[in-house]
């Protein structure tokens, strides 16, 4: 993929939740959410904070969507991002 963020601004794929409860329950997709969190593909050069590989936090309307390749990502401003998990 040859995506390269312009601005502040990084590329985000999405982390899919677990498909079921702590208790074992089965969740159907149309009873899910848009995960909020995800992994970090690209970087623009103004970034500082955030790397490569971040797993980051971010509002649930944050963010472009973008279809690269089939596989849908979100292009998302530094100040969308609420923080890295570590």
């Amino acid at each position: 993929m040859n995506f390269q963020p312009l601005g502040e601004r990084v590329l985000v794929e999405r982390v899919e939740e677990a498909k079921t409860t702590a208790s074992g329950i089965y969740i159907p997709d149309s009873a899910k959410e848009k995960p909020s969190q995800g992994k970090v593909l690209a970087v623009s050069d103004e970034v500082k904070n955030v790397s490569i590989n971040d797993t980051v936090v971010f509002g649930k309307y944050a963010g472009s969507e973008l279809i690269l390749e089939g596989t849908t990502y979100l292009v998302i401003e530094t100040d969308d991002l609420l923080g890295i998990i570590k």
